[in-house]
Parts: C-alpha cells; structure tokens; sequence
C-alpha cells in the first residue's frame, strides 16, 4: 500500500513554506504550483477570447478544451460532453435548477437533506416555483450520549421516496459532520425504492464539493445524474465544475445559453456565459498532481494513499476531543466520532453545559496566538446547524478543524496544543 511523502506533498504548495497551518480547508484547499503555473503562462501567452482562428485563439480554445478532459477524469464521466465549469457549485446548481423547470410538474416530489445550502437552495426556489413538493432527509444521532452525533441513514431516506419523486438532492460528504454518504447505496436503494412505488422519472443531484478533496468521484459507479465539486477546495482555484448525465442533458434540461446557440447535447446549456479561461487551464495540472502522489500514477492510488495520511491526522484529533476529560468539559463532537474511513479529518465541536464557550471565542484564542487558522459558524449547512437539539446558536455554530493530505501529524498537534489551553 503506497503511503504519500509528506515533504514532497508539501513542496508541491508555495504558501505552504510559510510555516503557518491551514486548518481550515473544507472553506478552500491551498494551491499547487502547477496550476498556479498554468494560469500564468495562459494569462501570458494565451489570453484571448475563444472561437478564434488566428495561431493563438487555437491554442487558447485547445487549451480550455483540455479543462474538460480533466474534469471527465476526476468525475470519471463518460465523455467530455458531459462536463463543464462554472464559477461556483452554487450558481452551476442554480443553472441546473434553472434549465430543469419545464420538466417539472405541479406535485412532484423533491428530497433533500440539511446539507450545504449549494445542493438546497435551487431546489427549494424550483419546488416554489413550480407548485413542487420538497421533503427532508434528516440526519439524527447515533449515540444516546450525545444528541449531537447525527449521521444521515439510508434507512431513513427510503420511506420519503414516493411515486411522485422527481429529485433527490444528496451530499457526497458533510461539509460539518466529516462523515462520507454511501452515495452508491444509497441511490441503488431508492431507485428500487422509486421502481417500486412507480415513480416516472427520479434525477439525483450530488454535492461533491466536501468529497471531491479526500475521495476519488465515480459517476458512472454511483448511478447519478448531477453532480458538481469546487475546483478551489481539490487543489485549484476559485471556479467549480459539474456532470450532466448525457440523457439529462437531452432530455431533462432546456438551453439558459443564448438562444442562437446550439447547445442542446453539451452542458454549455447551462452556462449563459463562458467560463474563468485562465481558471479552467489552471484546473488540468490538478490531476497531474494528484497522480505524482503514488508510483502508480493512478487516481485510486492516490486517493487510497491521501485517505490513509488523513487517518493520522484524524486519530489524535478525535481522541483528545473524544477523551472523558474533554467531554466531562462539555466537549460535543457534532457527528459521529469513530475513526475510521467513513469520515474525512474535518471535525466539528461544540462546547456545551454549565462552563459552556462561544464557537467564535474559541476560533479567537486561535486567532490571538496566531499561526493557524480554524473557523467557527454554519458554514453555509444552515438547516443542519439550526435543527440540531438541544438548540444551538446558529451563527455561533460550531468550531471547525478541517484538515487534508498536505497537513501534518505535528501540525495536529499544535492544534491541540492550543486546545488544551482554552478548554483547561
């Protein structure tokens, strides 16, 4: 089993060199060399509008072109028509939801969890807009010792499904909780679910924007039909990507593009305007990268390498937070709070009971010693944050420590160190 050579991942990020710990990476990963790189050289030798046919407008579309052979690759995305960019997982799904209308009826039936606003949102203004249903996939806990331990279970997705199931919006990873969904689970589960109940036509939408970093993408193993990352938060810089099922695209979706442009099998339907040029170029020296991280040089490797590093980073992390003293303080893991590869080192926490602290006065400790940066809040999981009981202060949130492969067993604990000290 290939094990990642810390000091040669770390190499691979100039704002790594400066000593100070990004913990706070399901906000944004650092960037690569190499993407940084690339933008310079397309903004130095290439920066001219597409469609051209001079010498350099060639090379410039060839360039944007090759974007969508890494976002297939990352994806592993039948063709390259079903992929593109965007400048957010936000507005692509706001896209989606756009060009989706006209395939909707009054009384048709969406399920969506208490994630990340992103995979949310577009939905619940489509459903309005459309006289839609939508239902709630809750998350609840696992542990009668911690009311805050929720987890979403696939056994508590299926009743929702109905014959009027249209959509069901799911997330690949808790951007709070840590914790991986089994998408392919659960989206075999509700078709059959769907199937049974004689459902016309079920579309699933995936939130990779918290997995895309720690797990490798299958769209093709997973069944779904929509799905999107942040290129910023898997290495790059700030733009999103997204598949579109071909038969979606075909049939499911009406053009938002300019109306004389034919666009009718390709996901540029989904973009009125074209994408960051620099950013999608930016974008192809990710895969690259992540390949350099095992002598495989296969995508899988690589993954199976950086969940195994994040491990190490996990462990010690949990343990202290988990540990009878911490907890005796009023220490709550929002979550499940077991090490293992069912969850990525992005951990959250509350500090609850009669010596009770603020997220945000914890976040300002770390502050005030400077050097590593953590955050507090809802991070855009507004529903999650505002449903969990006992009641929290929703913009107080939580604390939040998110970590990636570029991060170090050592770093972890200067993080604790820190802890130890508020929580005393």
């Amino acid at each position: 089993m290939a094990s990642l050579d810390i000091d040669e991942v770390r190499a691979c990020f100039p704002s790594l060199q400066s000593g100070y710990i990004y913990a706070d990476n399901a906000g944004g990963s650092q960037t690569t060399q190499g993407v940084i790189d690339r933008i310079v050289d397309y903004l130095t030798n290439t920066n001219v509008q597409l469609g051209a046919d001079y010498f350099v407008g060639a090379l410039s579309n060839k360039r944007v072109d090759e974007g969508a052979f890494t976002a297939a690759e990352l994806f592993n995305a039948a063709s390259i028509d079903e992929v593109g960019f965007g400048p957010s997982s936000t507005m692509i799904l706001e896209n989606i939801a756009r060009a989706l209308e006209n395939d909707i009826k009054p009384g048709d039936e969406f399920i969506i969890s208490y994630e990340h606003e992103a995979n949310n949102g577009p939905w619940k203004r489509l459903a309005e807009r459309r006289n839609a249903v939508v239902k709630y996939w809750q998350p609840t806990p696992v542990s009668a010792e911690n009311p805050y331990s929720v987890a979403y279970k696939v056994e508590e997705l299926l009743p929702l499904v109905s014959s009027r199931t249209r959509l069901v919006a799911i997330t690949g990873c808790s951007n709070i909780l840590g914790s991986l969904v089994p998408v392919e689970e659960a989206v075999k589960a509700l078709r059959q679910r769907a199937k049974e109940q004689g459902a016309r036509k079920v579309e699933v939408s995936v939130d990779c924007v918290a997995y895309a970093p720690h797990r490798k993408m299958d769209v093709r193993q997973w069944d779904v039909d929509y799905c999107v990352f942040s290129v910023y938060k898997v290495y790059g810089t700030h733009n999103a990507a997204v598949y579109v099922r071909s038969a979606a695209l075909k049939t499911s979706l009406t053009s938002i593009a300019h109306h004389f442009l034919k666009a009718d099998d390709k996901p540029y339907k989904l973009q009125p305007g074209g994408p960051g040029y620099e950013l999608v170029y930016g974008a192809t020296a990710i895969v690259p990268y992540l390949k350099s991280l095992t002598p495989e040089d296969d995508l899988v490797a690589s993954f199976s390498a950086i969940a195994n590093h994040e491990q190490t980073l996990l462990t010690p992390l949990l343990r202290f937070l988990t540990d009878a003293k911490q907890v005796d303080r009023g220490v709550r893991i929002v979550g499940r709070s077991e090490i293992n590869l069912s969850r990525v080192p992005t951990v959250s926490f509350v500090v609850v009971g009669q010596n009770a602290i603020k997220s945000k006065d914890i976040v300002g400790a770390f502050d005030k010693k400077g050097g590593i940066g953590i955050r507090y809040g809802h991070f855009y999981a507004y529903s999650l944050i505002d449903n969990l009981r006992p009641k929290l202060d929703v913009n107080d949130g939580v604390v939040r420590i998110s970590l990636v492969h570029y991060n170090t067993v050592e770093e972890v604990e200067k993080i604790l160190d820190v802890l130890r000290e508020v929580l005393a």
